[in-house]
């Protein structure tokens, strides 16, 4: 009998090797957790950050006796698309709950638009900055990332010429995150006419989108609810929208030319069918967890604005500039251009134990940046600013 020899018979995919190095940001967060307290400037998640919830009615309603029985919907419930669907209409987006697709996030949902409009090598037009989660999700589908600039001149915009002559035979669709984590930068509807014109999908991440930090009339609520035109896949969920990412539930809005919809959910639903992810109990829960999100909602929206306003005001007479910012949940704040970014973030936590994310953790490639989350308890937030400010003006 043969021998079993494991280097030839195990092996994995080059998907999945993202490697286990650590880096020097999180190495000194160790270092420094293990010597004394660390105040937090970046954080994510809405649970930890001593938001109030209306507890009542979010377990309430998971007290259903249909929870006992399944029912192994494709796209979702119709009770749950219709919920998502009215409260899309309430916020001026006209679409139906036929347009709705239930995923069990806006990962899920990614990966599942990247498996509908993408082959193995085929590549999609993501913003630069953004959130680093793309690099693994095109990753794991086999499709490549084409960045392209998100860029800054006292106002964020996208260079939709600039976009137009990186795209390649492969594209197959534009990502856009409205408003964009970190920059903050909403939409605007001229740029989604434009984007529109160059005849790709656009993929929309709006899980921001309903924490504006000022008015514009100017800005894009949502890509979906539009003319009848392309094809637009609008995405968001609970984990923002409610902050409620423990529920595990997002949803894709498929807009545009009938013709395009039509096909769309018909291969969607394929690909639904195949994994049926998010759970009955949340599903059934969904009308009445989106009717008690405003509890949520409104003590980010405070919370957001009063941070922002305390961060103003120290601002004043430092060496530091806040970049403009018009929604979510981060500030993005300029350092003397002679700062290392990285190691100045190093250096912070190490010495005073205040953790900030550098601009390259993002993509932004300028240098000189951090990234501070507007989400911080005030408490922490009031404390670790004027600490983070005072370092800054030792090295400037």
């Amino acid at each position: 009998m043969e021998s079993f020899d494991a280097a030839r018979c195990l092996r994995f995919s080059a998907r999945t090797a993202v490697g286990a190095a650590t880096n020097r940001l999180t190495q000194a967060y160790a270092e420094r957790a293990a010597i004394g307290p660390v105040f937090d400037l970046t954080v994510a998640n809405p649970t930890d950050a001593g938001i109030p919830y209306d507890a009542a009615a979010i377990l309430g309603a998971f007290q259903q006796t249909e929870n006992l029985r399944y029912e192994p919907l494709p796209f979702g419930l119709p009770s749950a698309r219709e919920a998502v669907a009215a409260d899309l209409r309430t916020h001026g987006t006209n679409v139906t709950a036929e347009q709705v697709v239930l995923t069990a996030s806006t990962s899920e949902a990614y990966s599942w638009l990247f498996t509908l409009l993408c082959d193995p090598g085929d590549a999609v037009l993501v913003p630069a900055p953004s959130y680093p989660l793309f690099d693994f999700l095109a990753k794991f589908s086999g499709v490549e990332l084409i960045p392209y600039p998100v860029r800054y001149d006292g106002a964020h915009y996208i260079d939709v010429r600039d976009l137009e002559e990186r795209r390649t035979d492969r594209t197959r669709a534009i990502l856009v995150v409205s408003p964009n984590n970190p920059t903050g930068h909403y939409l605007k509807e001229a740029e989604r006419r434009q984007l529109l014109s160059l005849d790709l999908p656009i993929v929309s991440d709006e899980v921001f989108a309903r924490y504006p930090l000022r008015d514009d009339p100017t800005r894009v609520t949502s890509v979906a609810g539009h003319e009848k035109r392309g094809l637009v896949f609008a995405l968001s969920g609970l984990s923002k929208l409610a902050a409620l990412p423990q529920m595990k539930c997002g949803w894709i809005v498929v807009d545009g030319a009938p013709p395009y919809v039509e096909e769309t959910l018909e291969r969607l639903e394929w690909i639904a069918d195949t994994f049926l992810s998010v759970s009955t109990p949340v599903q059934r829960a969904l009308p009445a967890l989106l009717a008690s999100r405003d509890v949520q909602e409104s003590a980010i929206r405070a919370r957001c604005a009063r941070n922002l306003s305390y961060l103003r005001r120290c601002l004043q007479d430092a060496p530091i500039s806040l970049r403009d910012l018009e929604g979510g949940w981060y500030a993005t704040l300029r350092l003397p251009v002679h700062l290392d970014e990285e190691n100045f973030c190093v250096d912070l936590l190490r010495t005073c134990g205040i953790v900030v994310h550098p601009g390259s953790f993002f993509d932004h490639d300028e240098g000189s940046l951090v990234v501070v989350s507007l989400l911080t308890p005030p408490s922490t937030f009031e404390y670790a600013t004027p600490i983070l400010i005072r370092e800054v003006c030792k090295e400037a």
